[in-house]
């Protein structure tokens, strides 16, 4: 951090703020509705699918972010988003109807990408490339602080059932207020062969240069999504109390926060992929011995923490690894595609989550998920990118 001025100090920790209120509201909204919905007798295909709601919202509105980012600058994206984010949390309490909790999950998944898409892209145009991988694993860290109190607060639903959603609604617009105290900026204009307008031309090109380290989105939204959404009802179903459930999910949150700035730091060092290889073996092994210990509540919680030592980093790694193969003027169709990518993994996620827990096979849904991880450290060992010159 040294080498920013004290605008840059100043803009980079109020980006880090909002993007941590923005992580508790997700974190405590996956568990917390999948709960409602499973004392209330819904079927897990339905809760699974009501949790994509979240998701679905993010794809329907990427294609048409980056346009509006050029044309406006970060700030009007981020009080966009984060407007939209706490009204509608603010309004879950007022009709208990799964239609309209999904058609406000779709509201806050516009509001959140939009204001993932601006915070991420701010701070990679503006870091320096020394200490990319560290101010990314900060941004990822504070999003994970706030991932991890979310799940803490679901109990709150047994004393009042519009509880949790009114505290999250009010504290991402006290965050949100935030941004009122930095200056705008725009990126950078795209020069060269890809005109300003060809979207998915600069889609195509990117993908084919930094596909390798999109897997890290993809793979992170898949398991925050499995975890958070479908976990909860497996573990329901075989006799855990919520509040040790609660406590399960913030074990794999504390153990991403306490690796995230080392390993971002060490991605600095040694390189991303290294890393990034290092993470995805590390937490697919975890995640493998934990789906043959599930006999206690202190078993679980412990293996928990350990796979998020290893897997908690994966999504601020993939966003450092693009930025590092993707030219600066590509950054906003870059962290677009981290957004897409994280999105198709969390939809990907509550839907083969729920159709395991469908056909309940007598198998542990951890197994689902290390399989899941296994196959992205294949393709990251042996995937190839390609040169942006090739790619156009």
């Amino acid at each position: 951090m040294a080498s920013f001025s004290q605008v840059e100090r100043k803009r980079f920790w109020i980006l880090v703020i909002i993007v941590s209120i923005s992580g508790f509201s997700q974190g405590m909204l996956l568990p917390l509705i999948s709960a409602i919905f499973e004392r209330d007798g819904v079927s897990s295909a339905l809760n699974g699918l009501n949790a994509t709601g979240l998701y679905i919202g993010t794809l329907l509105v990427a294609p048409f972010m980056e346009a509006p980012l050029r044309r406006f600058g970060y700030k009007p994206i981020i009080i966009g988003g984060g407007m939209l984010v706490f009204l509608s949390l603010l309004l879950f309490p007022f009709w208990k109807s799964a239609v309209f909790w999904y058609f406000l999950r779709l509201m806050i998944g516009i509001g959140d990408h939009a204001l993932h898409f601006s915070t991420q892209t701010w701070i990679t145009s503006f870091s320096p490339q020394h200490r990319l991988g560290r101010n990314i694993a900060i941004y990822g860290m504070s999003f994970g602080v706030g991932f991890a109190a979310g799940p803490l607060f679901v109990p709150l639903v047994d004393t009042f059932e519009g509880l949790p959603f009114i505290v999250s609604g009010l504290l991402c617009m006290l965050a949100w207020s935030l941004v009122f105290r930095v200056k705008n900026e725009f990126p950078d204009v795209i020069k060269g062969k890809v005109a300003e307008g060809n979207v998915f031309r600069r889609f195509k090109a990117t993908i084919a240069v930094a596909w390798l380290a999109l897997l890290g989105p993809f793979g992170y939204g898949f398991l925050e999504s499995s975890l958070h959404a479908m976990y909860p009802v497996y573990a329901l179903r075989n006799g855990f109390e919520l509040h040790s459930v609660s406590f399960m999910l913030v074990s794999f949150s504390a153990g991403g926060i306490v690796s995230q700035l080392p390993l971002g730091m060490l991605s600095d060092k040694i390189g991303r992929r290294k890393v990034f290889l290092f993470a995805l073996g590390g937490g697919s092994v975890s995640f493998f011995v934990a789906s043959t210990m599930e006999t206690s509540v202190i078993t679980i919680v412990s293996m928990f923490f350990i796979a998020g030592l290893f897997l908690g980093s994966i999504f601020s790694l993939g966003i450092s690894y693009m930025s590092d193969l993707t030219p600066k003027e590509f950054l906003p169709t870059g962290n677009l595609l981290c957004g897409i990518f994280f999105s198709v993994g969390s939809l990907t996620g509550p839907f083969l989550g729920g159709l395991f827990l469908e056909f309940n096979a007598g198998y542990s849904f951890l197994l689902l998920i290390a399989f899941f991880l296994a196959g992205l450290f294949m393709l990251s060992c042996f995937g190839r990118t390609k040169r942006l010159e090739k790619a156009l």
